[in-house]
């Protein structure tokens, strides 16, 4: 049943997606077959290291989403304090919901079914009844995925890095500006 209402819900999302695009990104099935796993573009933005990159990626999500975030795997090459060496990308947007067994990010800043309202409107943590209430309302929805993983090429997290190379790389890249 659950896995039903997610790809109900991940072919909704998907739809929107082409009707109204976000800057810098596209996404498509890897499969006709499978709603479950996208090949995403993600177009490196404007003045970043990144700038006018192509980066692939897939997407994959869960069949309990948007209970469980998705993952999401850099096909291209990424040299970046945030994405670790097999491509898998480290945001909290993409981390279970909950706290965080290393005390390091709030249970706010993780998934949540509802992330994209919590994130726009600071609601902080929702109650049981909000998330009952406006679970299917007001769905989280690919593109906050979309843009943290933009915002994520643009301001690189070197204080809890996947990638330690990487972020020491970046902090140095900085300090010669």
């Amino acid at each position: 049943m659950a896995a039903s209402q997610a790809s109900l819900l991940l072919q909704k999302q998907l739809r929107n997606l082409c009707k109204n695009p976000v800057d810098g990104f596209s996404a498509g099935l890897i499969d006709e077959n499978n709603v479950f796993e996208w090949s995403v573009t993600i177009i490196g933005p404007p003045d970043t290291l990144y700038e006018g990159g192509f980066f692939n990626a897939i997407m994959s999500f869960p069949q309990n989403y948007p209970v469980s975030p998705p993952t999401v795997r850099f096909t291209s090459e990424v040299w970046h304090p945030n994405v670790y060496a097999n491509g898998k990308v480290c945001i909290s947007i993409l981390h279970p919901p909950g706290d965080d067994p290393n005390g390091y990010e709030l249970a706010t800043e993780r998934w949540t079914p509802v992330h994209t309202v919590m994130g726009v409107l600071n609601f902080g943590t929702p109650s049981l009844p909000f998330l009952i209430l406006h679970f299917w309302e007001k769905p989280a929805k690919v593109e906050s995925i979309v843009l943290s993983i933009i915002s994520m090429l643009s301001s690189p997290n070197d204080e809890s890095p996947a990638n330690v190379d990487a972020a020491s790389d970046s902090v140095q890249c900085l300090a010669t500006f």
